[in-house]
């Protein structure tokens, strides 16, 4: 453990370990599979970050988070550690460069996406590396009984295929027990081996509250809770509803969400973090693997569909230690949400065959047709066209991806693309540019090379680094070149994309097995019911409520929770209600009569007084004649 403890100090100058990250480390150091299961701020990136840094070769980090992967690999850098990130939308020679570095001992942890996984040159490639282990984050994503199963993370047991001796560390902040044994079983772990630290956040209080009218009461509860705040809400357009109404209040709020561009959301991060902003407003794509620890309020003005989900995004308040709040917004409409929710991610099978018809008639393929076609995927046309909600189009595409018919690919980020119409020579005899068009072609010409026989993938945000422009000036300056024909511009967008897997069934011959729709839509309903359960349950501690559910049976109440706040307050009741019996009895224990108003100059809040009074000449322990007290 010196070597770990030295690698520690050095890097990121702690003094020792906390929690379980010693064991996980030793664990996985031994070469032993391991799962770790630590709460969120728990530092689940010291036990595979250490441990990589102590072994010869690279360690691969297979995480689902773009966001993630780049913050890491920056923070790493930073420390003069050795990282670099393959993810979607990666040009295939920067691919390719990365990898080779790899092999040649010049990356320590390599990040990679689940999607990469699968890919041909990925697979080459690793079979040529010194790899010390793999790191599975957000491990859950494995197992069709999480909250978040991601297809894409079953290539992880084919990696283990390729890479039979080479152990596996997973970790995940959210995990029911039912999920710890799927984790190990499909990442084919050798022998069980769990470290579990308990998912207590001492320091965080989870509030639900009834609320009729939820923007009132947002404003209210920031106006008495002061720092950094995130709300949760459902839906991209209530993201932005919510951050303008906050705004028109006198907060500073912005909102994110997966629909904005990429440059957009670092933007708005960024502010965030740095405290330009004091609330974000988002949905859940936002949070995994943000490195701000001073949150001190988490708002969900909407349910979420599971604890997991609800659990993991509280848990991003307080990773300082310091109070923190976490608080659910609830009224009488969101039990009927809630369970809407359930045929919206799981349609009827009806549903689903008239969407994978109606998707050939949209690409016009016949039935025995359309093997390995590949098609942009306009989802609102496509809804708008056959009278769908793009909700439930998406759920139902998502399950003809797990059923293998197609493949569905939400929203991929195609990379802006540029391609010179001149030749080179035509260049440099252009007139009538401005300064600004020059300096782009300059920057085209010196950072992309192919540019005039094919289009070549270009990034905005890199160009206008290298320019000096803002990336809507570039964006506008690359427009201006292509109206001129000085260039072809194909601008980024964001795409869905369908392919298919199978040539076209007769919809009546799908079929849809239980493992893919039948034991996922009750798994969906149990989550939907836990959480029901959750929000109407106001006699059992909220902290001890979440751990139960996450398998901690050794539970006590948190004393900080709504639920604890309110039974503090009953019993405090009940206490002085009890000292005034005992004050009342002792006045007339002279066995005189007494005026009420005497029992003014007790020391006990008034009303308290009253409901004594009450409950005792109700019981006929006392007398009350005509304003006279006396013992009964």
């Amino acid at each position: 453990m010196k070597n770990y403890r030295d690698i520690l100090q050095h890097y990121w100058h702690y003094d020792d370990f906390r929690g379980i990250q010693q064991e996980i480390i030793e664990s996985i150091g031994a070469g032993h599979d391991t799962l770790g299961l630590m709460p969120t701020g728990g530092g689940k990136s010291i036990t595979f970050q250490v441990p990589a840094l102590a072994q010869d070769g690279v360690c691969i980090v297979i995480t689902p988070l773009i966001a993630l992967m780049k913050d890491q690999v920056r923070q790493l850098r930073q420390k003069g550690i050795k990282a670099a990130a393959i993810y979607s939308g990666m040009q295939h020679d920067s691919i390719v460069q990365t990898l080779e570095n790899a092999i040649f001992g010049g990356v320590k942890l390599l990040y990679v996406s689940p999607e990469r996984l699968a890919s041909e040159v990925f697979r080459t490639k690793i079979r040529h590396m010194q790899v010390s282990f793999i790191c599975v984050d957000e491990a859950h994503c494995i197992s069709q009984w999480g909250y978040d199963f991601r297809p894409s993370y079953l290539e992880i047991a084919d990696i283990r295929k390729e890479l039979p001796n080479i152990p596996v560390l997973a970790l995940t902040a959210t995990a029911t027990p039912e999920v710890v044994d799927d984790i190990q079983d499909r990442l084919a772990f050798k022998k069980k081996n769990v470290f579990r630290m308990s998912f207590e956040r001492k320091n965080l209080a989870y509030v639900v509250r009834q609320a009729q009218d939820k923007l009132q009461q947002l404003v209210h509860i920031l106006k008495n809770v002061e720092g950094t705040a995130i709300v949760y809400a459902r839906s991209r357009r209530r993201t932005k509803e919510i951050s303008d109404y906050l705004n028109q209040q006198g907060f500073s709020a912005t909102f994110y969400h997966a629909g904005l561009d990429n440059a957009e959301k670092d933007r708005r991060q960024l502010a965030w973090v740095q405290n330009q902003i004091r609330i974000m407003v988002a949905t859940n794509a936002f949070g995994m693997g943000i490195d701000k620890s001073s949150v001190r309020l988490v708002i969900h003005i909407d349910c979420p569909s599971s604890l997991e989900a609800y659990f993991q995004e509280a848990g991003r308040a307080g990773r300082d230690g310091q109070k923190a709040y976490a608080v659910m917004l609830c009224n009488g409409s969101d039990k009927a949400k809630l369970q809407k929710r359930i045929n919206d991610t799981f349609p009827e099978k009806d549903y689903l065959r008239q969407v994978y018809d109606q998707l050939a008639y949209f690409y016009q393929i016949g039935i025995g047709s359309g093997y390995q076609a590949t098609f942009e995927f306009p989802i609102d046309k496509f809804c708008h066209i056959y009278k769908h909600f793009p909700i439930r189009v998406d759920a139902a595409l998502k399950i003809l991806d797990r059923a293998g018919y197609i493949e569905y690919s939400e929203e991929q980020d195609c990379q802006a693309r540029v391609m010179f119409c001149l030749e080179r020579d035509d260049l440099y005899r252009l007139k009538g540019n401005s300064p600004e068009e020059d300096k782009i072609i300059v920057a085209l010409l010196r950072n992309y090379s192919g540019l005039f026989n094919d289009f070549t993938y270009i990034d905005e945000a890199f160009l206008s680094t290298q320019t000096g422009y803002t990336q809507p000036i570039v964006y506008q300056l690359l427009k201006n070149l292509s109206q001129k024909h000085i260039i072809k511009f194909v601008p980024q967008k964001r795409t869905p994309y369908i392919r298919y897997r199978q040539r076209r069934e007769d919809s009546a011959h799908l079929i849809f097995s239980p493992a893919i729709y039948d034991n996922l839509r009750q798994k969906f309903t149990n989550r939907i019911d836990a959480m029901l359960h959750y929000v109407s349950t106001d006699n059992q501690c909220r902290s001890r409520q979440l751990l139960r559910y996450f398998g901690e049976t050794r539970t006590h109440d948190c004393g900080q929770c709504d639920v604890c706040i309110d039974r503090k307050g009953e019993l405090t009741q009940k206490h002085l209600l009890k000292e005034a019996e005992q004050q009342i009895m002792q006045l007339l224990n002279d066995r005189k009569e007494h005026r009420i108003k005497e029992l003014h100059n007790l020391n006990l809040p008034y009303e308290t007084i009253e409901c004594a009074l009450q409950y005792l000449i109700d019981e006929a322990i006392i007398i009350d004649n005509d304003g006279l007290l006396s013992l009964g």
